[in-house]
């Protein structure tokens, strides 16, 4: 059983795990791509809740990043979230 996601102040990302095809999967999000994807007009806004509402979207990008080959752990960039 993964850990809830959570916010990780050194590297300022979001670390959470998607199930991929039966496999634990590790992967994070910075908090610059989750502000600029999807909350770009919002001052103050909080990681770990931004990855929380969206969190549909995002563990679908790590899947399909899985499914293109990429290894754990996966590290989401803007551009996977335009797809």
């Amino acid at each position: 059983m993964a850990q809830p996601p959570f916010f990780h102040e050194a590297s300022g990302a979001v670390r959470f795990w998607v199930r991929v095809d039966g496999a634990l999967i590790g992967a994070s999000i910075s908090r610059e791509t989750l502000h600029h994807r999807f909350r770009p007009g919002v001052q103050g806004d909080e990681p770990l809740d931004t990855y929380l509402t969206f969190a549909s979207v995002i563990q679908a990008a790590v899947a399909s990043r899985v499914a293109q080959g990429s290894i754990e752990p996966v590290m989401l960039r803007e551009f996977d979230l335009n797809k």
